[in-house]
């Protein structure tokens, strides 16, 4: 295999009316910025050990939905994939039950 070495040329020399100018002919890039990765939370019904989440619980379950009265995502939430499923459920057996409302109050 033939390996051949780029030659970076860094600056150019011109001779203009007698006068020498430099001009750099290589464009460096900015550096990277780090990109912000999160912690990784603990799922809050693993840390208290629960077994199951009550529909009954409308106060549990409002902290788990949003303004518009969606369902907020694990990555939001930060509970394992089982809870969040389990809690997915009780959500919308409590809207069925009419506990907590189906979609937000629009104002006029």
């Amino acid at each position: 295999m033939n390996f051949q070495r780029r030659s970076r040329k860094l600056a150019e020399t011109t001779v203009e009316n007698g006068q020498e100018q430099r001009t750099d002919t290589t464009s460096r890039r900015p550096p990277r910025r780090r990109r912000f990765t999160r912690r990784p939370r603990t799922c809050q019904f693993c840390s208290d050990h629960t077994k199951s989440i009550d529909y009954k619980q409308v106060d549990l379950l409002k902290r788990f939905i949003n303004e518009q009265k969606k369902i907020r995502p694990r990555r939001e939430t930060g509970t394992c994939s089982k809870h969040q499923r389990m809690l997915a459920g009780a959500i919308k057996r409590a809207r069925h039950m009419a506990l907590i409302a189906f979609t937000a109050e629009r104002w006029r």
